[in-house]
This record gives structure tokens, sequence and C-alpha cells, in this order.
């Protein structure tokens, strides 16, 4: 069974992150080492993200249960975090479902800037450490290998890369129908990563030059640095004095305290998810442009890339969890085939048959196979998984073990 525990930007706070990073890859080490029911693991830890993906052997009823337990207990204990605390801050998927969140953690969905490329080499090099430490499994190395293939046919197929930027640009569309002169405007920015990179340059080309930058992690000095910005320490003295706010962050929220009521300000939410609560808009003299404005005032191709990756990515999850029960079937067909091939191989060359008639018969056994092979995992994409079982049953006599009956929900055993 394959399981992921997961702490992102959505759901834990930054020390939290910051503690798993450092402490939980030697605990699933130690899980895979000492702990009878965990196979192989996998462990991604970034600077909004820690993802476990663990192989499970369940041999007992409520054996996931215990499998969480025992994970987030290790976790927490190697990260100094409490267990209840742990519990609070991660998500958990099983099955298919981990499969889904890796396939669409790997395209860059799950990303605070939404079609980032740079994940997918951080999924690739967690691959690699676990190949190094001896921790990965054969389920592990397809899953993970799938999560790849994912990746580029997302890149490939959809205009999901680049679409933060077509948004950054369509909302300073928006916005020079409200500033009359962007030279002019004093521009605070809320951020310090990529996406907010990608702001500064696309203000820049509309003219702005007075551009000040607040970072709600501290960051805002090396950013400022490096892109030719003014620092700010104080947000609430950086609202007061700006003619235009845009923010680009996975770590603040943006309150209608912080404006002053009358005062004429812009505020561009770029979030993802948005960064400034709706009701700054109704402040008066504030007039707020997020992304669901642009949405209605400027529809572009661009917003159809994140639906038509995640329909991607859920095929690409069907295919994984119909490889995964066509497997058994297909492994007992070509057993039972291979088997009489050998049979018959020993009976030829008993004959005096030589190396010839060994190729053709496992020639003709392999184009037999494939065929048959094909349509098993047609079906099971279907959800005729079942018909298979009984037809290679009535047929010839071969039966498949059955799956394991499904596990219970996390919110059962939280």
């Amino acid at each position: 069974m394959l399981l992921c525990l997961t702490a992102n930007h959505r759901n834990a706070s930054l020390d939290i992150l910051e503690r798993l990073s450092i402490g939980a890859p030697a605990a699933t080490r130690a899980l895979v080492n000492d702990e009878l029911f965990v196979s192989g693991a996998v462990v991604l830890a970034t600077c909004n993200r820690f993802e476990a993906y663990l192989d499970i052997d369940e041999p007992l009823t409520g054996g996931r249960a215990v499998a969480v337990e025992s994970v987030v207990e290790a976790m927490a204990a190697a990260s100094d975090i409490s267990p209840d605390s742990l519990r609070a801050s991660v998500a958990v998927h099983e099955g298919s479902d981990a499969a889904t969140h890796l396939f669409a953690v790997t395209s860059g969905l799950e990303s605070v800037v939404v079609g980032e490329e740079e994940i997918s080499g951080q999924v690739r090099r967690a691959l690699d450490a676990a190949r190094a430490e001896g921790t990965t499994s054969g389920e592990l190395e397809r899953l993970f290998q799938k999560a790849a293939q994912t990746s580029r046919g997302v890149r490939s197929r959809t205009r999901l890369k680049g679409t933060h930027s077509s948004l950054v640009r369509l909302a300073l569309e928006l916005a020079s129908s409200r500033i009359a002169d962007w030279s002019a405007a004093r521009v605070l920015i809320v951020g310090t990563g990529r996406y907010a990179a990608t702001t500064t340059e696309a203000v820049r080309s509309r003219g702005a030059v007075d551009l000040h930058v607040f970072s709600p992690s501290g960051r805002g000095g090396a950013f400022a640095t490096k892109y030719g910005l003014t620092a700010e320490s104080s947000f609430a003295d950086a609202v007061a004095t700006a003619d235009v706010v845009i923010t680009c962050t996975a770590t603040a929220v943006v309150h209608a305290d912080a404006f002053a009521p009358g005062r004429r300000v812009l505020v561009i939410d770029l979030g993802l998810p948005r960064n400034v609560d709706p009701v700054v808009g109704a402040v008066a003299g504030v007039e707020l442009l997020d992304l669901e404005t642009i949405r209605i005032h400027a529809p572009l191709e661009e917003f159809s890339a994140h639906a038509d990756a995640r329909a991607l990515v859920g095929d690409a999850a069907a295919e994984f969890e119909a490889d995964r029960a066509a497997g058994p079937a297909i492994t007992a067909l070509r057993k039972q085939v291979l088997n009489t091939v050998d049979a018959e191989i020993a009976r030829a060359r008993a004959r005096g048959a030589g190396d010839d008639v060994e190729a053709a018969l496992r020639h003709l056994a392999g184009v037999l196979l494939h065929r048959p092979s094909l349509r098993i995992r047609e079906l099971a994409v279907d959800g005729r998984i079942d018909e298979v079982h009984a037809a290679l049953e009535t047929l010839i006599g071969v039966e498949v073990e059955a799956e394991p009956p499904a596990a219970q929900p996390w919110s059962e055993t939280a």
C-alpha cells in the first residue's frame, strides 16, 4: 500500500516544515530498517513542502492506522515536534490518492507558484537520494517514474508553463486603466519568491521606478539588494504611503485594518491561495484586483491550463492504479504460459532440438501474451479487472489473488 504524509505551505507553519526537513529523513530511514511494515520510503523536503512517500505492507486489519501512527510518532520525535502538532499539520493520502498527489506535486500544480518547473528536479533528486540510501522499493520506483512522465506530459501538452507571468501581465493591463502614470506611482510588492521577481520585472516594464518590497518572512533586504528595490521593515508604514500594493506570497494574508479608509490605493492580489481578504475591497478608497477579477474581465487560454493539467494528472493516476491492478493478472497469465513453454522446450530438447527451437517458442509466447496483456490493462482502466480474474480462472484455471480490502480513512484514525 502506498502512503503519503504531506506538510506544505497550505497546512503547516514554516517552523514545522524546517524541523521536518532536518529530522524526518533520518526517521524514515529508521522506519525502513526497523519496522516490518515499511518496505520503502522516499522523502521530499523543500523550503515550503515536506513529503514522505512510503511503501507499506499491511498484514493486519487496521495495519494502515498502525503504520500512520508509527510514522507520525517517529517523525515527530526526530524533528522535535509534538505528535499532536504534527498530526494537525499533515495530510495523509493513500493508494491512488497518493499517486494523484505526487503527480500533481511533480507537475507544479501544488506549488506556491503554480507551474514552476524546479519541483520536478527536486522530486527526481529525492528518488536519487532514496536509491543511495537503499530505502526505495519497486512500487516507489514505478510511482516516481510515472510522476516524472506525467510532469513531462503536463509541460508539453498544456500552457501551464508561464501561466503566472501571463497573469501578472493581465493584472497590470487591467491596473493601467487605474494608474495614469506608473513612473509617479509608489509600488509595494509583498513577497520575495520567483513570482515576486517576475512581478518586479513586469512592473518596471510599465515604467515604475519607485519600488518597495516587504517580506513577511524577513527576506526583504536580500531581495531588495538583488533586484534594486527599497526594503520595508514595517508593513503598516509601507502600505500607508503606497499607491499600488501587489501581493505574491504564500506566507501572509492582508486584512482590511491595514488600510486607512478614504485613501486611494490599488491592491493587486496575485496569490494562490489568495493573499488579501476580500473584505479589503470594501474599504473606502481601496480597489481590489484579484485573480477572480482577472478571470472575469480578461479570460485567456492560460486559465484553462490548470484544469487541463489536472485532467492529465487524473488520467495518469488512473493509469497507474490500473497498471497496479492489472499486474497480478498479467503475472499469473505469463507464469502459466511460460511454464507451458518451458515444458515444451524441455521435451523438444529431449528429442534433440537446438537453440533455434527454444528461441522460436519463446518468441511465439511473447507474441501470444502481448495482446492479452494489453487487453487486461484496458479492462483494468475501465474498472473491469474482476472480469479478467473470472475469465482467467474459467478459461485456463489460473486463480489471481484478490486485492486486500480498502483501508479506513485517515479521519477515523487521527
